[in-house]
């Protein structure tokens, strides 16, 4: 018998950056609205990928809203 193991996964990149007025309610910095792209790849060859926009915190990263 043979098992095939495939590996799948989602990589969230942040391709542009643009300061937006607002502080982050987790840690108080700065926020940014950012155009992301999420990956889909199948054995690390991406095959599916979605653009959206989000706000960010510069500092700690967390997601305060997203636009999808």
């Amino acid at each position: 018998m043979v098992c095939f193991c495939f590996l799948v996964d989602q990589k969230r990149t942040m391709r542009r950056t643009k300061p937006v007025a607002g502080l982050c309610s987790r840690c108080c910095c700065c926020a940014c609205v950012a155009d992301m792209r999420t990956a889909t790849r199948f054995c690390y060859i991406p095959f599916y990928w979605r653009d959206w926009k989000a706000i960010v915190c510069t500092f700690c990263g967390a997601i305060l809203k997203s636009y999808r």
